[in-house]
């Protein structure tokens, strides 16, 4: 079976609990997804303000999805053998 290392959550459950994310977004993006919440309330969710923040977020999340994606197949992949 491969093994995988789980990336580093970088903020822990009371900050999360505390930035009021909900379950769903509580992933190892949630330190990108704070500040962006805090940009958008500021701004008053205007949609070119918080572009940087919004884009790192957004790749953030592609690159874990892209994790998850390649772990499934090796998963499948030793299995089928």
């Amino acid at each position: 079976m491969a093994e995988f290392q789980e990336p580093e959550m970088k903020v822990t459950a009371q900050e999360m609990a505390e930035a009021r994310l909900p379950l769903r977004y509580r992933d190892y993006c949630a330190h990108m997804l704070i500040p962006l919440n805090k940009c958008r309330h500021r701004n008053m969710y205007l949609p070119w303000k918080c572009e940087e923040e919004r884009h790192a977020y957004e790749k953030c999340e592609y690159e874990d999805f892209m994790r998850r994606s390649k772990m499934l197949a090796k998963i499948k992949q030793d299995q089928s053998q």
